[in-house]
């Protein structure tokens, strides 16, 4: 591909070469889009994942010498050598970032596109229930041929020790990608972004619907993309990586609030079959005093075999309204299960028919088709959110498989092909990975269409990109229990929330506990559930891990989820998960502070390390530890330590993990000793103990323990300060519910550490909305100091001496 003209456009930089035309135009000063076709213009369709904001002024420069022209904005500049095209990305010292192969990195391959037709007949469609619910499969009498498109092929030359990151959440636990492979479509245990970070500070999102192949071995180093009308990149310059996420949630939309319950408890299994099974459930949640905020609904919820209906069963639910009703009544929130899909026989089904918004399989609907999403709204509302249900749980949002079935898990490659055939059998090729951007924006829309005063909530098993701005949380979905599965879970969650979309969650204890020989997929380890002392240990350590998750939430099927089912009070195990789950709510200042500055400052709460210490080539390659926040380091136990599979006793394994600590100071969570880091040490990990550290310089608010994320609101804050370095942190309060913080209704309130001067400043509160305490008391406690002090705030700015007394704004001393 040789440079033949090039001139400056309204949009930026126009290139004409051999090969068709290129086009580069800086969206921020650390962020540019990329183009190139090889048709007569580039497409104008507007993208499904980035979204359309007013369009910022960003000066750039243009110059040229013999072998190159070099584009140049604030922060980087990108070199175009005349000869081949390639790409050469430097940050603003001249730097060398990103390269793209001296021969050029941008390849466009024609493709044909064909459309499935089906014969209609509703007959020839074959039906089967499995493990993943419903699936219905029409007979086609052939393809025909649609369009032209292309296959995409951007390829790197990678830097020797440059690390690689996110693509989503996968199965396999990859956390640097380097040298790795990776196929990108949605599957029940793959949820696809494609967003590619490098620890060199910069990131490409590639805005593409179809199957993507990431690559780089011996085969080369490149992304791939199966069927699109041409190549369309951003490559976007940090270099932190909160910096990169926050350009990314530029480009796809910001991640709105989630209701202050959602980061609670959410207790689920399949499944409750009744409203006096949900009801009774609570009711010993909240009998025993164990925290709870919400309970799941799972599948089957409607009558007989309507699959997919969006109402409840009269005769096991007689009384929607009164159930939520009564649940409200115990502060306990309410979340059903919804299918993108629905048998013959239910009124949704005919509805969705008649009006021809049903896909070639005659069962699952056309969530591209903006009318059919409004009808899947108003079904959902007029069933279930008209009733009281207070969150969506939209299952199988990767609505076409083929091979979750048999006794021998497929090969990777074949896996693939399955998968992606069959989802070009009824969608677009172009679109086979948007299906559940699209349904998530309809029911996003349509509740926010119907109400401000309860926010989305969306838990949902697959993603694309910029799919968090429809109140999205993914979880990484059905797995199996074993250790080897937790371990990958770790590197799968914090891969998935480098891609910029801040919310994800798993199931904890896994969905399959036993084994099933003739499912490749129902491949847990015990066969005895929850009596197994086995499983018991994989569940307390899956339970701590979950504890420090955006959402923390059991769920599965063989065996049931509620913290009674593990033990009694007194006992180790009872114990310790109830230890965890009280933790959980303790945090919830915390918690809740960095929900705020998610929605308000494009935060990461789950973090890789490479997040906060990306210039420490020893946190490259840590896929089991991970920041939670601004203060804890989360280092979960991922091997048995007591007991094996049938309650076999393990003997003489350690009782602690390795865990590196990067550079700074760090507290020991649970004795409060203060360690030197920069290096890897041995934590005691006996079962009630998760190795948890905080950073030195941090400000931990936490609360009292509380039974629901709302549970006295007027209670006790304390402030906990980790010296060692000065501190900061940013207490966020709003109602809590209900969508006035976007008018700006919530408060917030800095809180600074200065060490030399040995003294907390409690700043002026900013901000009010309806229900804000205008005086509270605060109780501050100093890590590393005997003692507390109890301040009373008002609203205005206290200052706080680490000595024998409080000086407040006036200067009078407090005791």
């Amino acid at each position: 591909m040789k440079l033949l003209t090039y001139a400056r456009d309204p949009e930026g930089l126009f290139v004409e070469t051999s090969a068709g035309k290129l086009h580069i135009e800086f969206r921020t000063p650390s962020s540019v889009r990329i183009r190139y076709t090889k048709e007569a213009a580039f497409h104008n369709r507007p993208s499904l994942m980035v979204v359309e904001r007013p369009k910022q002024h960003v000066p750039w420069t243009l110059s040229e010498q013999d072998s190159h022209v070099v584009v140049a904005a604030g922060k980087f500049s990108i070199r175009i050598d005349k000869a081949t095209c390639a790409f050469t990305y430097r940050a603003a010292d001249g730097t060398l970032l990103a390269q793209e192969p001296p021969r050029g990195g941008k390849t466009l391959e024609e493709t044909d596109v064909y459309r499935t037709v089906f014969d209609g007949d509703p007959a020839q469609t074959q039906t089967r229930y499995g493990a993943d619910g419903l699936r219905a499969e029409a007979q086609q009498t052939g393809q025909v041929f649609d369009r032209k498109a292309y296959r995409t092929k951007l390829e790197f030359v990678w830097q020797e020790g440059e690390a690689l990151y996110g693509l989503g959440s996968h199965e396999e636990g990859m956390m640097n990608l380097r040298g790795k492979h990776q196929y990108l479509y949605q599957q029940n245990l793959k949820a696809v972004v494609p967003v590619l970070l490098s620890s060199h500070g910069y990131g490409i999102l590639v805005d593409s619907y179809s199957y993507l192949n990431f690559r780089d071995d011996a085969f080369g180093s490149y992304l791939w993309t199966d069927t699109d009308d041409e190549m369309e990149f951003y490559w976007i310059y940090g270099p932190e990586f909160d910096q990169i996420v926050g350009e990314i949630r530029g480009l796809t939309g910001d991640a709105p609030m989630l209701p202050k319950w959602t980061y609670g408890y959410i207790q689920s299994k399949e499944r409750y079959v009744s409203a006096e099974e949900l009801l009774a459930v609570a009711g010993e949640y909240r009998s025993r005093k164990l925290p709870l905020d919400g309970i799941v609904l799972d599948w089957q919820s409607w009558t007989g075999s309507l699959w997919g209906q969006k109402s409840l069963d009269p005769e096991r639910f007689p009384d929607p309204a009164g159930l939520a009703e009564a649940l409200h009544a115990m502060n306990v929130k309410w979340m059903v299960s919804i299918w993108p899909n629905m048998s013959v026989g239910g009124d949704n089904h005919r509805e969705m028919d008649e009006n021809g918004f049903l896909l070639g399989n005659g069962s699952t609907y056309d969530a591209f088709d903006e009318e059919a999403r409004r009808l899947y709204w108003k079904q959902s509302r007029e069933g279930l959110f008209a009733q009281g249900v207070d969150a969506w749980w939209c299952d199988c949002t990767e609505p076409f498989e083929a091979d979750w079935k048999g006794a021998v898990k497929p090969e990777p490659e074949e896996r693939m092909r399955l998968n992606t055939a069959e989802s070009k059998r009824y969608l677009d090729p172009e679109f086979i990975n948007a299906y559940s951007l699209l349904h998530a924006k309809g029911i996003y829309e349509g509740q926010r269409g119907e109400s401000e005063d309860k926010r989305v909530v969306n838990l949902t098993r697959s993603a694309y990109g910029g799919q968090h701005r429809y109140a999205t949380i993914t979880w990484s979905g059905d797995t199996s229990a074993n250790w080897e599965t937790l371990r990958s879970q770790i590197a799968d969650g914090l891969n998935f929330c480098l891609t910029g979309s801040p919310y994800w969650t798993l199931d904890i204890g896994a969905f399959f506990v036993r084994n099933d020989p003739s499912l490749w997929f129902w491949n847990g380890d015990y066969a005895q559930g929850s009596k197994d002392l086995g499983y018991r240990e994989l569940y307390v350590r899956w339970f701590q891990l979950g504890a420090f998750l955006p959402m923390f939430r059991a769920h599965g099927t063989d065996t049931p989820r509620e913290i009674w089912q593990f033990g009694s009070s007194g006992e180790p195990v009872y114990d310790i998960l109830a230890k965890y789950l009280k933790l959980r709510y303790t945090l919830m200042p915390y918690l809740y502070s960095h929900a705020g500055q998610i929605a308000r400052r494009r935060y990461t709460l789950l973090r890789a390390l490479v997040f906060d210490y990306r210039s420490d080539p020893l946190v490259h390659n840590i896929g089991d530890q991970f920041m939670f926040g601004s203060a804890f380091l989360v280092a979960p136990v991922t091997m048995p330590m007591y007991y094996g599979p049938d309650s076999m006793e393990l003997r003489g394994i350690r009782k602690s993990r390795s865990v590196y600590l990067p550079r700074g100071e760090w507290y020991d969570y649970w004795n409060e000793e203060r360690i030197e880091g920069g290096r890897t040490l041995e934590a005691a990990a006996d079962l009630a103990t998760l190795p948890l550290f905080v950073r030195a310089g941090s400000i931990v608010p936490t609360g009292s323990n509380q039974q629901y994320a709302d549970d006295r609101t007027d209670s006790l804050v304390t402030l906990n300060v980790y010296p060692g370095t000065d501190a900061s942190f940013i207490l966020y309060e709003d109602a809590g519910d209900g969508y006035a913080y976007e008018r700006g209704e919530f408060a917030e309130i800095e809180l600074k550490w200065s060490e030399s001067e040995r003294q907390l400043t409690i700043g002026a509160r900013v901000g009010r909305y309806e229900g804000v305490n205008d005086s509270r008391s605060f109780l501050v406690r100093i890590v590393g100091r005997s003692g507390s002090r109890t301040v009373d705030y008002t609203g205005d700015a206290v200052v706080i001496a680490d000595q024998d007394r409080l000086l407040g704004t006036a200067g009078e001393e407090r005791r």
